[in-house]
């Protein structure tokens, strides 16, 4: 989440910085350290066995299991939901569990909520309505253990329960049942993660977070229980779902997953095309704009009870509306393997600038991530216009109503390509939004350069010159990337959790790996780490594994500090005075942040050349000199020529010769 946010922030910057006059550059004394930033145990750690010291998952790595069964009711009129859940959780580690975490985080949409009382008084769009009151009612907390069933002793904090168990649950492979019985009533607005949209043609209702969800346990810190506050997202157990909707039936239901009784809830016309969009490349219309209004493009029932099924997954969301207009087409996947694009979207949002190419969007995006990294593991991936400016869950999205052109694609695009980063590789998004944001947002570069033949290439404002991005990077009152994302100010977190280790992975896949090289790794740590649970070091080590590279000083520069990069020209001079025995070039790294140098030479005839160096050059220290056998005097030297760098201080990048006049 949340492309079209970052680009707002992106804006707000102020454009003066490129407007300031050029002067010459003063001398500058280097602060950089070699032996800051190249440390040997930076990474140095042991391997356990359960995660390797490639940072690949370890001979004994365990993961424990949570699926669910969940049936609810939902009410139009008092916008509640009503049902229950049936978790069955099995435990696969080595470790006897006396009491059990879930996450209760519907009850961050409330008054009283940390989150409510984290809010500034200026606004966040983290929280629910102000006097919301809103909240998991529990009815009833069962468990079921060894056949047994007993009322559950629980303890509600905030966003999380706790569950005390009688007897603990067994080790490796013991299995345990708790059913929960609930309501709530549906937030307006929650925390641009779901809500409900006022159209002409009735309420768009994007429904997530909807069910008490088992917290994660695992062998790096136990139950991970830190609370829902808004910026951070989640972290989440895979296991299979089945639930079942209960709504009016002249809504229209689309959900994670695949539906299990289609021939119930959809019109026979529906169905019809439906198939014929199984095997279209081109969009398909299920239910058009003036069938909206038609009484018979729903079945004559009361309710429709909407039954999906998704297997090996961290959650499920879904969207009703008697507004939704819906079309459909077939994605083509690597492995021949079929599966759905589908939108659903209001009346208002139907132009030929915005939602009547979702599907399209869609289709595009998934089949170039499923050849870049994995291929796409849903039946059907289904993009929703609401009020959520752009949010994701597996096999579904919610996306701005209002979005247009590259907009509309860049969200898309985006809250898709979420995917990958972290519906297959689950990392813990509620602690490290880098490892799904900014991945997602380097990701989302690549797949816009190739849809449509670049049809939005110039929109993406990740791409040019690297140069250009060094006002947000370096910006007054920047934050480490490795900060919780509840941590950091809000208008700093699209930079840091986004933009910034985009950056980092494009300059790290361009500048230090090269293409094949940074490809190779990523889509390895992708394979390596799909519906499991990786750490930062998991993915640092498999980068540096799979590439075969020490990279700590990349990682500790980038992730973990504030370091700059300035690499500057500081010297010319020729070997022994004289121009036709080859001329000395002198470079300095003069700030805290390494990187490989480029120097581009060109002679007073206009002969150019060019010098790469790797970062080990500056293992020495701040300064390194080197020779380049040309025969004739140099008119310029200039280190990164393409601007590939987010260099803090470009002006000191090139070295002019004087202009020699008749005085001379």
């Amino acid at each position: 989440m949340k492309k079209l946010i970052l680009n707002i922030l992106l804006l707000s910057i102020s454009l003066s910085v490129f407007a300031q006059e050029e002067k010459k550059p003063e001398p500058k004394k280097s602060v950089f350290d070699q032996h800051e930033v190249f440390n040997p145990l930076f990474q140095y750690q042991i391997m356990s066995p359960t995660r390797s010291g490639t940072g690949a998952p370890g001979v004994m790595y365990w993961q424990n299991k949570a699926d669910y069964k969940i049936n609810v009711a939902f009410d139009d009129v008092a916008n509640t939901i009503t049902g229950e859940v049936e978790i069955t959780y099995t435990n696969n580690s080595s470790d006897k569990l006396s009491f059990l975490w879930l996450q209760m985080d519907q009850n961050q949409f409330n008054s009283k909520s940390r989150s409510a009382a984290m809010k500034s008084v200026s606004g966040s769009r983290f929280g629910g309505d102000d006097a919301f009151e809103g909240g998991f009612e529990l009815k009833s907390v069962q468990v079921e253990q060894k056949g047994k069933i007993s009322a559950g002793d629980y303890v509600v904090t905030d966003t999380r329960m706790q569950v005390r168990l009688a007897e603990p649950l067994g080790d490796k492979g013991d299995k345990i049942k708790v059913k929960i019985a609930y309501s709530f009533k549906i937030p307006k607005k929650g925390s641009d993660r779901m809500g409900m949209l006022d159209t002409k043609n009735g309420i768009v209702y994007e429904i997530a977070q909807w069910y008490p969800r088992m917290c994660v346990y695992d062998d790096i810190e136990g139950w991970n229980t830190f609370p829902y506050l808004g910026a951070g997202e989640f972290f989440c157990e895979y296991g299979d779902y089945e639930y079942s909707i209960t709504a009016p039936a002249s809504h229209i239901v689309v959900g994670s997953g695949e539906l299990l009784n289609p021939q119930e809830c959809w019109t026979a016309t529906q169905l019809t095309r439906l198939t014929q969009a199984m095997s279209s490349d081109k969009t398909v219309m299920i239910r058009t704009s003036n069938e909206v209004k038609e009484a018979n493009s729903r079945p004559s029932k009361p309710t429709i009870t909407w039954k999906f099924r998704m297997k090996n997954s961290r959650d499920v969301a879904w969207a009703s509306s008697k507004a939704f207009i819906v079309d459909a087409c077939k994605m083509n996947l690597p492995s021949g393997k079929k599966s759905m694009a589908m939108s659903a979207y209001p009346e208002e949002s139907a132009t030929n600038d915005s939602w009547n190419r979702s599907t399209e969007y869609v289709k595009g995006c998934i089949e170039f991530y499923s050849n870049y990294l994995l291929e796409y593991p849903y039946p059907v991936a289904v993009n929703v216009a609401g009020t959520c400016g752009g949010m994701e869950y597996p096999g579904m999205t919610f996306c701005g109503h209002k979005a247009k052109n590259a907009d509309l694609w860049g969200v898309t695009d985006h809250e898709m390509g979420h995917t990958w980063f972290p519906m297959i590789v689950g990392a813990d998004e509620r602690k490290f939004a880098w490892m799904d944001e900014g991945m997602n947002t380097f990701i989302n570069t690549l797949s816009t350069a190739a849809f449509n033949n670049g049809e939005y290439k110039s929109a993406d404002r990740f791409t040019g010159k690297m140069n250009r991005f060094a006002p947000y990077i370096y910006r007054p009152n920047t934050e480490k990337i490795m900060n919780l994302p509840d941590v950091l100010q809000e208008s700093n977190l699209g930079f840091e959790a986004y933009f910034k280790p985009a950056i980092g992975y494009r300059m790290l896949r361009e500048q230090v790996l090269g293409k094949e090289r940074f490809d190779y790794a990523f889509r390895t740590y992708t394979q390596r780490w799909a519906y499991k649970h990786p750490t930062p070091y998991d993915f640092f080590k498999t980068m540096e594994d799979a590439a075969g590279e020490d990279l700590g000083w990349f990682w500790k520069s980038w992730f973990y500090e504030l370091f700059k990069i300035d690499q500057a020209v500081k010297d010319v001079r020729y070997n022994r005075g004289d121009a036709t025995k080859g001329a000395i070039i002198t470079i300095e790294n003069l700030e805290k942040m390494p990187m490989p140098a480029v120097v581009e030479y060109e002679t007073v005839t206009g002969k150019k050349g060019r010098v790469e160096l790797p970062v080990e050059i500056w293992f020495r220290g701040p300064t390194w000199k080197f020779q380049v056998n040309t025969t004739e005097e140099l008119k310029s030297v200039t280190i990164d020529p393409d601007e590939t760098l987010v260099d803090s201080d470009y002006k000191n990048n090139k070295w002019k010769a004087e202009v020699k006049t008749d005085n001379n």
